[in-house]
């Protein structure tokens, strides 16, 4: 029997030390942990600094490990930068290896993060590869003793390195501290808001994240012509303006109708005067582009486009190095399921489950629009019920806001948001605002709640 074990584990070890990760594969798996929340978390515990054979990296991911364990999260790049500064003024960091960091960090945030799946379980070989030689080179000092014993045990332990391919345990009573902190930082304007600005912080702070909340599922709803494209490319509009990565995804409207939209909101023009103040446009324009985010904007024809076809727009653009903050999708009543049935109800419920799982393994904010039913159109405030087609777009969706104006409102210029459901928050209060559509503008002023 211990001849047969001792054979066993020869062979895993034979197994688990064959594999080549060379330098591209670990710095692969740097540019991830410095940028991906998602693979820090299924990835917990695996990947150690030591592991890497450039040093630069190896900093790098030391860095980055301890700020997940204390926000749970990847810091974003102007984060990063800081916390290399403080490893170097804590002399954590050589400064004769700066250079090489910098320079390493860089490259890393540039670099292609796609098929993240992949490299997580290639992570399990990785980690278990790199353990299993770390075993061994202790097993020389435990085999001069003759202690087969911790032999045993380090080698087994290093063969039991796997990736956490599950959602991410999280101790509650463990972590009270870590909550405690964070709220106090909050409390304190040390911690900004994780929610993505609306562009007006009146309305941010109605919102839980005091934005649209990254990793959920954003809907506003109205009828026909109420707004809600314009609503969308707003919202977007703002994001990208503060500097967060857009990609507008349109399957009713022209990608180039979308930009002339835009241009109007921007420079402050109605769509009449589009080809009368031309250039006046095209300042304004270029000059919020030196310090906007991306904002790209993909046209698909109307119910042809899956949740599965718009992971795969996502990872394409990741391989060349684009990282999405914000998904808009205008809209989701208007995608296709992975798989039609004859059933309305659960081809809509395919899409909008699959529209927050894309939130959540993205780490993005998803906001797209929904349609009211006939009552709700006919109704001077469309609530929960007044959904159409589908009620678990209401169950699904994290925060649902809707767009209500009579017609004395409409003549001028003014409306309502009312939350009709609200995951994280109290809802069913009111908004209202003031517009100028002619401008592209669906909000230009918060005048108050009710």
């Amino acid at each position: 029997m211990v001849a047969t074990e001792e054979i066993v584990t020869a062979e895993a070890v034979a197994e688990a030390i064959i594999y080549d990760f060379d330098d591209k594969f670990q710095s692969k798996i740097a540019s991830l942990s410095i940028r991906d929340t998602s693979f820090l978390q299924r990835t917990d515990g695996l990947v150690r600094p030591e592991y890497f054979e450039n040093s630069a990296e190896g900093a790098l991911v030391n860095i980055v490990q301890r700020y997940y364990q204390k926000y749970k999260k990847a810091p974003d790049p102007v984060t990063m930068i800081s916390l290399i500064l403080e490893d170097r003024k804590a002399k954590i960091i050589r400064d004769e290896l700066m250079p090489l960091v910098k320079a390493k960090v860089e490259e890393l945030l540039r670099s292609d993060i796609s098929d993240r799946d992949y490299v997580v379980e290639k992570v399990a070989q990785f980690a278990r590869h790199q353990a299993v030689i770390g075993a061994i080179e202790q097993s020389v000092g435990h085999l001069d003793k003759r202690d087969f014993l911790k032999i045993e045990k380090v080698v087994k332990d290093a063969l039991n390195v796997g990736a956490n391919v599950d959602a991410e345990l999280y101790d509650y009573y463990e972590e009270i501290n870590s909550r405690t902190l964070d709220r106090k930082d909050k409390a304190a304007g040390k911690s900004p808001p994780t929610g993505i600005s609306t562009g007006f912080p009146a309305l941010d702070r109605f919102l839980y994240h005091k934005g649209w909340g990254k990793r959920e599922l954003s809907v506003i709803m109205g009828g026909a012509k109420a707004g809600k494209s314009t609503a969308l490319l707003e919202f977007g509009r703002a994001a990208s303006m503060a500097g967060k990565n857009v990609i507008y995804v349109t399957l009713e409207v022209a990608a180039r109708i979308i930009s002339e939209r835009i241009d109007a909101n921007i420079a402050d023009v109605s769509m009449d005067e589009l080809g009368e103040k031309i250039m006046e446009i095209n300042r304004k324009v270029e000059a919020m582009k030196l310090k906007a985010g991306t904002f790209h904007i993909m046209e698909f024809p109307t119910g042809s486009l899956t949740v599965a076809e718009l992971r795969r727009l996502l990872e394409r653009q990741k391989s060349k190095g684009v990282v999405y903050d914000m998904v808009i999708v205008d809209y989701a009543d208007l995608m296709a399921p992975e798989r039609y049935t004859d059933n309305s109800i659960e081809n809509s419920k395919n899409v909008y489950v699959g529209l927050r799982g894309l939130a959540m393994q993205e780490n993005v904010a998803l906001l797209t629009a929904t349609q009211t039913n006939r009552e709700g159109f006919k109704s001077s405030v469309a609530k929960a019920e007044h959904v159409s087609e589908d009620f678990n777009k209401i169950r699904i969706a994290d925060i649902v806001i809707s767009i209500n104006r009579t017609d004395e409102e409409r003549a001028v210029g003014q409306a309502r948001l009312y939350f009709a459901a609200s995951r994280n928050q109290a809802g069913q209060f009111t908004i209202r605002i003031k517009q100028d559509m002619e401008r592209m503008r669906f909000i230009s002023e918060i005048i108050g709640a009710e």
